[in-house]
């Protein structure tokens, strides 16, 4: 891709920040040029938030981030209409939901319900309070962190909540000498947050996404996809395989990853690339799989291993 390419400006802008984390950053250009929404799980310190607000600094875009805890409501998150005595009428009170990149940090801390109110927002890019429907900004983004499931004081995302997101990305440890650059960076910083600046304008940002979706594919990379996924179905440690909407994702997030490498047509390596991130948190394994220590990332990789690549 030429360097002067935006995505590539993009992608630098963000790795200058995010030491690191290759994968993690292709993985959310990825979702945000397919229109789709990210969850990062990783343990606690390892730069989840850093990462979505370096991502909306560069983007240009309105950022806000709740903190989820136990006790918050819906209403905290879409906001309330109140009522005001001295105009003997209710106003809408917005909640941080209002925004272009929301950061639900530590999402999996808070209860079903109040993760439910992001249902809507994450699916049609509205939200409805008391009967009235209230559109959100065009390039509306989720970036979701949480911690794993093993740790105290979290709650389960409903298989409902989880298909929201395009994609899980799994946020690891850097190796050592990317652990070395962040300590450098710190170091010189005298410790104070590192700083993106925008390098894309909203007419960019617009045709960006447009383009990821006017990627071609050939019809041997669609029965591809619907192999892969029919595959996870057939699997005998699977309880609940990826269904023809996982599939719809798997080749949205392919086109862009084909948009994102500067190509305007799909391969089964961009498949292949994005079918991890995309598939893992919509997989269902049977009790006596969990059992094994079998993962879905496992069952993932036989699948891959599997199906016939098309030529």
């Amino acid at each position: 891709m030429p360097s002067e390419h935006p995505l590539s400006r993009l992608t630098a802008a963000l790795s200058a920040t995010v030491v690191g984390q290759p994968h993690v950053i292709a993985d959310l250009v990825t979702a945000f040029l397919a229109r789709g929404h990210v969850l990062l799980e990783g343990v606690p310190g390892v730069a989840k938030t850093l990462i979505a607000r370096s991502m909306a600094a560069a983007l240009g875009l309105q950022f806000t981030r709740v903190q989820f805890t136990p006790d918050l409501m819906p209403s905290d998150i879409v906001g309330t209409n109140v009522f005001h005595p001295a105009e003997n009428a209710f106003r809408l009170v917005r909640g941080p939901v209002f925004t272009e990149v929301l950061v639900a940090d530590e999402i999996n801390r808070t209860p079903p319900k109040t993760q439910a109110a992001l249902l809507e927002a994450m699916e049609e890019r509205q939200v409805t309070i008391d009967g009235v429907t209230h559109p959100l900004p065009p390039h509306f983004f989720v970036v979701a962190t949480q911690n794993p499931l093993e740790l105290e004081g979290t709650y389960p995302l409903p298989e409902a909540q989880l298909d929201r997101f395009l994609m899980r990305v799994r946020v690891g440890y850097p190796d050592s000498d990317a652990e070395v650059t962040m300590l450098r960076g710190f170091h010189q910083r005298e410790g104070k947050l590192p700083s993106v600046e925008r390098v894309l304008d909203m007419a960019t940002l617009t045709e960006l996404q447009n383009r990821a979706a006017r990627v071609t594919c050939d019809e041997s990379v669609l029965a591809y996809v619907v192999k892969l996924a029919r595959e996870t179905r057939a699997n005998p440690r699977v309880r609940l395989g990826a269904s023809p909407r996982s599939a719809q994702a798997v080749l949205a997030a392919a086109k862009a990853r084909a948009a994102l490498q500067g190509s305007d047509f799909v391969t089964p390596d961009e498949v292949k690339a994005v079918v991890p991130s995309v598939l893992n948190h919509r997989l269902l394994l049977k009790a006596e799989a969990e059992v094994e220590g079998v993962t879905a990332d496992d069952v993932l990789r036989q699948t891959l291993e599997q199906v016939k690549v098309p030529r």
